[in-house]
């Protein structure tokens, strides 16, 4: 009996112990897969942790770099500032012994009223000496044509270029033609007569002048055998030349002429010389009179200004002008070549006004000038029209005559 005991209880110990195994594994299972989850969160947050550490570092270096970019240029800044306030310290420096200079120069209140005096004596002395010369010019030179119409027009030649200038000496008893073609160049050619110049025979051949300096523009002329051209190179330089010897007799500088072309649809011309009854003119435009044509009246032997007038007269779609009797009268046209027209005017003696004049037209033909010249003796307009050297007759009447003022198409 005692025998049969031992085993059972073996057997009953061995059925206890076996379940109780099997519970404690289940058991280990569960709590090592909870630390595997743990320690992949811990790795998960030690992995977001690196990198919002990384993203960090590399902000603060961006910042670090430029904050350092910030310093450089106020390094920079500064320098610049002090270099400034250096030179403002010298220029203070500078003022303070000028103004301490000037404090000593002074003169008392007294020389002050005699140097006014005297300089008010001297500007009244110049205003009154430009008057005479004024009346001089009226008196002297009584003049009362005024033109009425431009009757008719002749093609006399095509030679040279598209630009250029062409016409007779107007002295009396004078046959000799010029030719000057281009907007720069040393070349004249003279002709014996318009004869010789519209038959261009070997037989009379023109004669070439080579002149001393180079011309600008086309506004030339020759009066009683010079040559007045504007000097090229030159804002304002007018140079008189012997043609008997191609020498240089006299210049001049004009004042407050070159800095804007004459005419702006001949952008080339910034002096305009021309002829008439009174004697030898050149035409300009001032920018600070609006842009409008200054006529200048010069001493044909000295080339000293005797007088200076402010027309009213736009230098806007002009292509030229032209005097009569001390009467400037401008040539209008448009931009892409038509029918000039002259549709401004201005007398020195103010006895006929632009408002009262109608326009008048050239006669038909659409192109444009690059220079006019009137000859007072023979009554006509010498024109340099598009390369073609063309000759315009005009009328003339007296200021004091009332005539019928047509409108010539």
């Amino acid at each position: 009996m005692p025998g049969r005991v031992v085993p059972l209880l073996v057997l009953s110990l061995c059925l206890t112990v076996g379940p109780v195994q099997s519970q404690g594994s289940h058991q280990d299972a569960f709590i090592i897969q909870y630390l595997e989850r743990r320690l992949a969160q811990v790795e998960e947050r030690l992995n977001q942790c690196e990198q919002n550490t990384a993203s960090v570092t590399q902000k603060t270096y961006d910042l670090s770099s430029e904050i350092r970019g910030y310093l450089s240029t106020l390094t920079v800044l500064r320098s610049e500032v002090k270099s400034q306030v250096d030179s403002m310290s010298v220029r203070v420096e500078r003022m303070e012994r000028e103004m301490e200079y000037l404090e000593n120069k002074i003169p008392n209140q007294s020389d002050i009223e005699m140097e006014e005096a005297l300089l008010e004596q001297q500007i009244k002395a110049a205003e009154l000496d430009q008057l005479q010369k004024k009346a001089k010019i009226k008196v002297e030179n009584d003049c009362s044509t005024a033109l009425s119409q431009i009757k008719s027009l002749k093609i006399v030649n095509k030679a040279g270029d598209t630009y250029g200038s062409w016409f007779k000496d107007p002295s009396e008893g004078s046959a000799k033609v010029y030719l000057l073609s281009g907007i720069r160049n040393n070349t004249l050619l003279e002709y014996s007569s318009l004869q010789s110049f519209t038959e261009r025979t070997t037989t009379s051949p023109a004669k070439v002048i080579e002149l001393p300096f180079h011309w600008q523009g086309t506004g030339h002329m020759v009066y009683n055998g010079f040559l007045y051209y504007h000097k090229a190179d030159t804002p304002n330089q007018i140079v008189k030349v012997d043609l008997l010897n191609g020498t240089v007799v006299d210049s001049t500088l004009l004042p407050g002429a070159g800095r804007l072309p004459v005419y702006s649809l001949n952008l080339n011309n910034y002096l305009d010389l021309a002829v008439d009854e009174l004697g030898l003119w050149v035409i300009h435009a001032d920018p600070d009179f609006g842009g409008n044509l200054v006529i200048t009246k010069l001493d044909k032997k000295s080339l000293a200004v005797e007088f200076t007038w402010d027309t009213q007269c736009k230098s806007h779609d002009a292509e030229g002008a032209f005097l009569i009797c001390g009467t400037l009268y401008v040539v209008y046209n448009s931009r892409y070549g038509g029918r000039s027209t002259v549709q401004c005017l201005y007398d020195i003696h103010d006895t006929i006004h632009s408002d009262e004049s109608p326009v008048m037209f050239f006669p038909k033909r659409y192109t444009s000038h690059s220079s006019i010249h009137y000859h007072p003796g023979e009554k006509q307009l010498y024109a340099w029209d598009d390369g073609y050297q063309t000759i315009y007759k005009v009328e003339t009447r007296r200021n004091d005559q009332v005539t019928d003022q047509s409108i010539t198409e």
